[in-house]
C-alpha cells in the first residue's frame, strides 16, 4: 500500500456527487483520494500555467531545423502540433493511469532532435521524426511486455543523472547564445580568440534578455504560479512596447492545420538507407534512452512528492503511466513533433492538491484552448525565452548530487557526459562518450561485473557509430 493510500484511509470522505458529476468522481476515485472538482481543476490549471512556456519554447527550438524554405516558416504549425500532442499525452495519462501528471514534447530531446540529429548529423527532419516514431512503437512493445519498467534499472544511474545535468547546461547554453540578428539573447557570442565570450549590453535584445532573467528568477524564487510563462510574457511585452521586436498582428486565430508536418514520419522512413542507417539507429537509441530516463525520473520524483510510491519503492500503475507516455510519443511523431514525455512541472499541480487523473484532463483541455492564440506565440522572440531555458537548466542541475564523485569509475564517465553535451553541442556525443567510458573504467578497476549487458551493448553500438562516421567523413 502506498503512503497516500495509508494517509487517505484516515481522512474524512470527499463530497458526494450525483448524475454526470458522480460518474466522473467515481471514475477518477475522488472519494478514495479525498479530493473534489474544485481542487482538481485548480491543480490542472496550475500545471498548465507552469508548462505553458513549452508552447513557445518548443516550436522556437524545433523550427530552427524543421522548415520548408527557411527557419521558422512552420512555426505556426509547430505550435499547433505541440499543443495537440501535449493534450493527447496528458489526456492519456489522466484517463489510463489516473495520475495528475502532464506530458508535452520534452525539453532536451527537442534540442537533440534539432541541433544534434537534423543540423549536426544532417539527417532530414522527416527521417528524424521517423526515429521518434520507431522509438514510440518500441516503447509500446516494451511497456506491453513489462520490459521497459525493468530495462531502466540496467543502465548506470550516474550516466542517467549526468545526462540530465548535461541537457540542462545545453538548454541554458542554447538560450543564452542565440544570435541577436535572429532575435536571440546574445549573452554568449562567438569569439575567434577565446571561442566564446560575453555579449554586449549595447544590444537591446541582450538587455531585455537580462531583464527577463531577473524577473524570472524573482518569480520562481517567490514561487509565483507560472513563473516561467510570466517571465517570457513580461520580456516579450516589453520588447514589443520598445519596438525591439514586432508586436503580434492579432490575438486569436483559427489554428493552422499542420498539413506540412502530419504523417511526415512515415515519409521519413523511406529516407533511411545504408549510408545513414547507423546514424538513424544511434539517434533512435538516444531518443529511446533519454526519454526513458527522463520519464522514469519524473514519475518517481513527482510520485514521491504526491505520496504514490509504495513500500517497495515502486509506483503503482507504472505500466499504465508508461503506456500513456508511449502513446504520446508515437502519436506526437505522426503529428510532427519530437519525443513527448512526462513533465516535472506536474509537481506544481500536485502541490496544489491534485491527486487524480482529472487534474491531467483539465491541463489537457487547456493545451487545446491555448491553440486559439497562436498569433501571440508567433510574435514571441527567442530572447524572451532565454530566461526560461536558463531556469530549466538550473532545475535540471539537481541531479548532479546523485553522482558518487568519490568513485572515479562513476565520476569520470559522468563528468565526460556532462562536459561533452553542451560543449560538443550534442546530447548524443555526451551520452555516447559516457556509455563508452563507463564500462572501460569499471574494467580497468577490475569491477566489470558491475556493468550490465545492456551497457556493454550500448557501448559497442556507439563505438560502431563513431568508427562509421570517422571512415565515412574521413
Amino acid at each position: 500500500m502506498s503512503n497516500i493510500e495509508k494517509e487517505l484511509q484516515q481522512q474524512p470522505h470527499a463530497p458526494t456527487y450525483t448524475g454526470w458529476a458522480a460518474a466522473i468522481a467515481q471514475y477518477f476515485k475522488f472519494d478514495f483520494y479525498q479530493t473534489n472538482f474544485r481542487v482538481e481543476t485548480v491543480a490542472g490549471l496550475t500545471t498548465f500555467m507552469t508548462m505553458a512556456y513549452i508552447l513557445v519554447v518548443h516550436p522556437l527550438i524545433l523550427s530552427d531545423a524543421v522548415f520548408l524554405n527557411q527557419p521558422k516558416d512552420l512555426f505556426a504549425e509547430l505550435v499547433v502540433v505541440t499543443g495537440i500532442s501535449a493534450a493527447i499525452g496528458t489526456m492519456c495519462m489522466g484517463l489510463i493511469a489516473n495520475y495528475p501528471f502532464a506530458l508535452a514534447p520534452g525539453m532536451g530531446t527537442n534540442a537533440f532532435f534539432a541541433y544534434s540529429v537534423v543540423l549536426g548529423l544532417k539527417i532530414d527532419w522527416r527521417t528524424a521524426l521517423a526515429c521518434v516514431l520507431v522509438e514510440g512503437l518500441i516503447f509500446v512493445g516494451l511497456t506491453l511486455t513489462d520490459i521497459r519498467r525493468h530495462l531502466v534499472t540496467a543502465v548506470p544511474n550516474s550516466i542517467k543523472a549526468a545526462t540530465t545535468v548535461g541537457i540542462g547546461m545545453f538548454l541554458a547554453y542554447i538560450g543564452l547564445s542565440g544570435a541577436v540578428k535572429v532575435g536571440g539573447a546574445g549573452l554568449i557570442v562567438a569569439n575567434e580568440v577565446t571561442k566564446t565570450s560575453f555579449g554586449s549590453f549595447r544590444e537591446p535584445a541582450t538587455l531585455l534578455a537580462t531583464f527577463g532573467i531577473f524577473i524570472s528568477v524573482m518569480f520562481i524564487i517567490r514561487r509565483v504560479k507560472g513563473a516561467l510563462l510570466w517571465g517570457i510574457a513580461g520580456t516579450a511585452i516589453l520588447g514589443w512596447m520598445l519596438g525591439v521586436t514586432p508586436a503580434p498582428n492579432g490575438i486569436a486565430a483559427i489554428p493552422t492545420f499542420p498539413s506540412h508536418l502530419f504523417g511526415q514520419a512515415f515519409v521519413g522512413l523511406s529516407g533511411v538507407n545504408a549510408s545513414n542507417f547507423i546514424d538513424f539507429l544511434a539517434a533512435m537509441l538516444v531518443f529511446l534512452f533519454v526519454d526513458m530516463f527522463d520519464t522514469i525520473g519524473t514519475l518517481s520524483g513527482v510520485g514521491t512528492q504526491a505520496g504514490y510510491i509504495d513500500e517497495n519503492g515502486e509506483l503503482p500503475r507504472a505500466n499504465q503511466a508508461l503506456m500513456a507516455d508511449a502513446i504520446g510519443t508515437t502519436l506526437g511523431a505522426i503529428l510532427g513533433t519530437s519525443t513527448v514525455t512526462t513533465f516535472a512541472e506536474s509537481a506544481a499541480g500536485v502541490a496544489e492538491g491534485g491527486r487524480t487523473g482529472f487534474t491531467a484532463v483539465i491541463a489537457a483541455i487547456m493545451f487545446l484552448v491555448a491553440l486559439l492564440f497562436v498569433p501571440i506565440f508567433e510574435a514571441i522572440p527567442a530572447f524572451a525565452t532565454a530566461p526560461a531555458l536558463l531556469i530549466v537548466g538550473v532545475l535540471m542541475m539537481s541531479s548532479i548530487t546523485s553522482i558518487n564523485w568519490d568513485d572515479l569509475t562513476e565520476a569520470i564517465p559522468a563528468f565526460v557526459t556532462i562536459f561533452f553535451i553542451p560543449l560538443g553541442f550534442s546530447i548524443a556525443a555526451g551520452l555516447s562518450a559516457g556509455l563508452i567510458l563507463y564500462p572501460f573504467a569499471k574494467l580497468v578497476k577490475g569491477r566489470s561485473s558491475e556493468v550490465s549487458v545492456v551497457t556493454w551493448i550500448l557501448a559497442a553500438i556507439f563505438i560502431a557509430r563513431f568508427v562509421f562516421q570517422t571512415f565515412r567523413f574521413g
